[in-house]
This record gives C-alpha cells, structure tokens and sequence, in this order.
C-alpha cells in the first residue's frame, strides 16, 4: 500500500514530486498486521462513544435546555464532532479491507469529514474563547449585544468558511480500479505544499495564536478577581487542550512529508497513520471533559451522566441570564 491508502489524510497521495512515494512497502500497510488491526479497534470505539457522546449532548443542549450563547456553542460543537463519527465506519472499512465500494460520493464526503471536522472545531474553540474574553474584558457591552442570534450568524459562518477550506478534499479525492479492488485517493498534484501548508496556518497556527491571545488575556484578568467558581473556564481550557494534543502530531507529520529527506517514507506513513488516529480521538473526547472535569472521578461516577453532562453545561447557560458587571463573583459564571 502506497500513502494513496491513508484514509485519514488525504495529503498522502502522490504529489507528483517524489517518485519516492510511490514505492512505498506494504510493511505497515497489510490489513492484517498489527498496526491495521489496532487501529480499526482504536477507530471502533472512538466511533462508537463518539456517536453516543456526542449525541447525548446534541439531544440535551439542542431539545432540553434553554437557547442560550453557550449552549449554542457547544451545540455546533456536537453537531461537527457527530458528523466525523458518523462518517468514520467507512474509513474503518477502507483500513482494514484496502476496497472501496462506496463510490465517489462517499468517497470525497467521508475522506473529507475529518478536515471539516478539524476546522469547524477550532473555529469554534476561537468563538468560545474570544467570547468568554469578551465578556470578562467588556462586560458591559455583551451584557447588551451578546445574544443568541448573533452567536448563530457566527456558527454559520463559521460553518461556510470550514467548508471553503475543506474544499479542496473534495474535488481531488478520486477513486480508482486496482486489480479487483477499489482505491479511494486524492492526487494533489503540484498544489500538494500549498494545500498542507495552508490547512495548517488556517486550521492550527492562526487559531491557536488567537486562543493563545483570549486565555492569557482571561488568565491576567481573572487573577484580580475573587471567583466562586472557575469550573465553566476549566471546561474551556480542557477543549482547547483536547485539540490540540491530538492534533499536533498529524500536522506534524503533514508537515515532515513535504521534507521526505528527514524521514524515511514508512516512519512518515505510520505517523500519519497515528496522527490520523489520534486527531480523531478529538471527536469523543469532549463530551467526556462535559461528564467528569473538575469533579471527583468516583462521585462522578455515582450519578447520571446525562445528569452531569447537563448540569455542567447549565452552568454556563445560567449565566446569560445575569448581569457580569455586578461583582467579581458574577463575572466567574461567565468564564
């Protein structure tokens, strides 16, 4: 298997460059070895928690609570996370079997579903940050023009742009006959550099110097204040921490792969393959830092995760209903 195989990262194509990479041994890539198989049991069950996390919060933060910003944008954040999970069973097959026989379509869609993914998440991780900072810097603007139909223009265009630059994806991923089987690939051609480098000061640089900016802004701020509770600003920092241990390996490697010559085509292939792994780990995590962060893990355990999940959002949602500017102690819920 060459890196035309790779199901998470469609960077790992021929690029037209290197003829390097089209010879690469199927050392790591036959569906029966140990790597193939730890992996589809990996994406097995990020699969499986992923969808029923995910669709935990959607149904709580969408149907039983209160339309508020916040809930708004972990809403979004479901919806994109549940949309990854629920196209990742194709790649599963793709990596164990090395067929293809979803078509085209399917092809380009579940190929391009972790991109998606990664930029709608950090964008949204970029809304959630710049709002908490917001509101601790100016409370009493967005006490006045904070509201949810603003935060759902923002989700929207959000949504737009994390599109346009997964758009690429789409219209390069291909299939292919290859013997009896069907090959899902992307072929880039000379654009290859361009588009890994851009996906990654889009995705990942710009978004983390921003986020960056919001929490050292919020960390300065909050150190003058007397809070009661600095739980929703732990929920906050546990998201974007999520995002981005999982992330940094595979952009790391998408990275390395435009230098062949600081590693070898198989230690390259493998990371990728791992990166992949893990950057789509970031799908099931959050609900779980929404259940168990901040709180004692055995108590936790003792009562209803959709109770916890709720409860723990709720504590946001409680807040736009409360006026920031009042006391260092209101400020806190904000966070």
């Amino acid at each position: 298997m060459d890196f035309e195989y790779e199901p998470y990262g469609d960077y790992t194509a021929y690029n037209g460059t290197n003829d390097t990479l089209t010879a690469a041994p199927a050392t790591f890539s036959h569906p029966k070895s140990f790597l193939m198989e730890t992996l589809v049991t990996i994406d097995s069950i990020i699969c499986l928690v992923g969808l029923i996390g995910n669709g935990i919060v959607i149904w709580i933060s969408g149907c039983k609570m209160k339309k508020t910003v916040n809930t708004t944008w972990y809403l979004s954040l479901a919806i994109s996370d549940f949309l990854f999970c629920a196209c990742l069973p194709f790649n599963i097959f793709y990596t164990a079997t090395l067929h293809w026989p979803f078509g085209l379509a399917m092809c380009k869609l579940a190929s391009s579903a972790l991109f998606l993914n990664m930029f709608s998440s950090v964008f949204l991780l970029v809304l959630i940050s710049a709002d908490r900072c917001v509101i601790i810097v100016f409370p009493v603007w967005s006490q006045n023009h904070r509201s949810v139909g603003k935060a759902v223009v923002a989700v929207v265009l959000m949504w737009v742009l994390s599109a346009a630059l997964t758009a690429p994806s789409l219209v390069h991923r291909q299939i292919k006959a290859v013997g009896t089987g069907t090959e899902c690939h992307t072929d880039y051609g000379l654009s290859h550099s361009t588009v890994a480098v851009t996906r990654f000061v889009c995705g990942f640089l710009i978004p983390f110097l921003v986020i960056f900016c919001c929490c050292a802004i919020l960390f300065v701020k909050l150190r003058s204040l007397t809070l009661k509770s600095k739980k929703p600003f732990k929920v906050i920092a546990g998201l974007v921490l999520a995002f981005f241990v999982c992330w940094v390996p595979f952009h790391t490697f998408v990275l390395l792969e435009l230098h062949l010559e600081m590693l070898t085509v198989e230690a390259i292939q493998t990371g990728l393959k791992l990166g992949g792994t893990l950057a789509s780990a970031n799908s099931f995590l959050n609900p779980i830092l929404y259940v168990f962060i901040g709180n004692d893990f055995r108590r936790t355990l003792k009562r209803s995760v959709l109770w916890r999940i709720e409860n723990a959002m709720a504590e946001d949602a409680r807040t736009d209903a409360r006026n920031p500017s009042k006391s260092g102690e209101n400020l806190s819920t904000f966070i």
